[in-house]
């Protein structure tokens, strides 16, 4: 007979390899279980199981502790992207938020990957080389010696990337130090400020400003926005590592001219700092602007990092297929950072994007080449969406560059909540999309907190869609004006 004594229950109920609950059942099972073995069973186990209790609650609190986000990213949410993205779907809005081409890319773009689908090199398939797949950076580096007037080395001083976003990135990981301080130009695209911080450096904000308002009849252009020269100055110190420049920038449009760009290089060689100029709208400038590459300017190729996109030069945004090109110092402190992340990008993706880089080459300097069709087509869209803002009473800002417009809201009413915390452009955003059905984005997401409400009253549009798609875009806003006026 098993006899339940205090030493036999305690060494039962605390041996790891059964269970409270298997113990308490085998033991309930024996015929001669007797009462007080039970009693004392069951008090051994109550015990037992407080303390299994508490030590799990102190296990989970201490989880709890570690299971929470990294603190370099603390404070950082989801984008702007994810948050109107979906709006714009649940409301099946017409989207003039996100900038990407609602129609087919030209078609020897569509054969280029359809050429790599069929082609008979099974290699098309596997890994490629880490820094680029050779036949691309081959394509490059013909390009950009081109435009850059000086030879640019392919497997030294260019570095393929998942889309442009990544070479932001590497960038800012490879080449920023923890205190180290970055100068955006507002308005900036989103990610700027995020990327410095989440490698520990500061980033320090300069705004362009309008200097006129477009008001009394008068048109208001990107090449109206200037930055204060005094100002940007001041933001150049000790601490300063490098200043973003976006030319032409996103959102707002804005070429830069030689007399900026010189000023600006001219502080990055006083104060030796590097220039990441986020280059991946080079090809849509509107004649008779002409885009300047400020890597080509006086001692400015060793400190400047250019980059571009596969997405805005061939309207392909889903092959994520971006370049970094540069000096060998700055371009391997990029590579270290990619091989150690991606390490290395889609090998079919690349070789399709090397087929339409050779294919444009033969013809860049031609009226028939993409990259001089593509403005052209796009010109006519930027004046039906600037003619028919302006009829419903916005101010558009007629950019010289990119596809993107902004447009300034402040006579427009619509039913804000003066309660809310929230911008006005973001109120109204939300307002457009979810009732009358038309997506855009709110412009102060593209500034920091100190100077959102430069923006309060700007939203964005995008006017690289069909012109059905345009069409559908004033109907509603012409509907719209009608209704609240009668």
């Amino acid at each position: 007979m098993l006899k339940a004594t205090p030493a036999v229950i305690r060494r039962a109920v605390f041996d790891r390899s059964m269970s409270t609950v298997d113990l308490f059942q085998n033991l309930l099972c024996r015929r001669n279980f007797v009462t007080s073995g039970r009693r004392l069973f069951l008090c051994e186990a109550a015990k037992h199981s407080t303390k299994r209790i508490e030590k799990l609650s102190i296990d989970n609190r201490m989880a709890s502790q570690k299971h929470v986000m990294a603190k370099r990213v603390e404070g950082h949410v989801e984008s702007v992207w994810v948050e109107f993205g979906r709006m714009a779907a649940e409301n099946q809005a017409v989207n003039l938020g996100q900038g990407f081409p609602d129609f087919f890319p030209p078609s020897f773009v569509t054969e280029s990957i359809k050429d790599v689908a069929n082609s008979s090199n099974p290699f098309s398939y596997q890994y490629t080389r880490g820094y680029g797949n050779p036949r691309l950076v081959k394509a490059v580096a013909e390009l950009y010696t081109k435009l850059m007037g000086r030879p640019v080395d392919l497997y030294k001083e260019i570095l393929i990337t998942c889309g442009a976003y990544e070479s932001l990135f590497c960038a800012h990981q490879g080449l920023v130090n923890p205190g180290d301080e970055v100068i955006i130009i507002e308005p900036f695209f989103d990610c700027y400020e995020p990327m410095i911080k989440v490698c520990g450096g500061v980033p320090v904000a300069v705004p362009l400003r309008p200097t006129k308002n477009g008001k009394n009849g008068s048109v208001l252009t990107s090449e109206d926005w200037k930055l204060d020269v005094d100002e940007l100055s001041s933001k150049f110190n000790k601490k300063t590592k490098a200043i973003i420049v976006n030319n032409p920038n996103n959102p707002l449009g804005k070429v830069f001219s030689l007399e900026e760009l010189q000023m600006i290089s001219e502080l990055c060689i006083k104060h030796n700092v590097i220039c990441i100029s986020d280059e991946v709208y080079e090809w849509l400038v509107y004649k008779p602007k002409q885009h300047i590459r400020i890597a080509t300017l006086p001692g400015m190729w060793d400190r400047t990092v250019t980059i571009g996109s596969a997405g805005k030069t061939f309207s392909v945004t889903g092959w994520k297929t971006g370049w970094s090109i540069g000096p060998q110092h700055l371009i391997n402190a990029m590579c270290m950072i990619h091989q150690n992340s991606v390490y290395t990008c889609i090998t079919p993706i690349q070789e399709a994007v090397a087929n339409c880089f050779e294919h444009e080459l033969k013809r860049m300097d031609t009226p028939q080449g993409y990259w001089n069709e593509l403005p052209a087509e796009l010109l006519p869209k930027r004046d039906m969406m600037a003619a028919f803002l302006a009829e419903v009473g916005m101010v558009p800002t007629i950019p010289e560059g990119g596809y993107f417009m902004l447009a300034d809201i402040s006579n427009i009413d619509f039913k804000e909540d003066p309660t809310s915390s929230e911008m006005r452009d973001s109120q109204f955003v939300k307002w457009l999309t979810k009732n009358k059905k038309l997506a855009t984005i709110p412009t102060s997401v593209f500034y920091m907190d100190e100077h959102k409400h430069l923006a309060k009253n700007l939203v964005r549009f995008c006017f690289i869609k069909e012109d059905s798609t345009l069409e559908k875009a004033a109907g509603i806003l012409r509907e719209w004006k009608k209704s609240s006026s009668s």
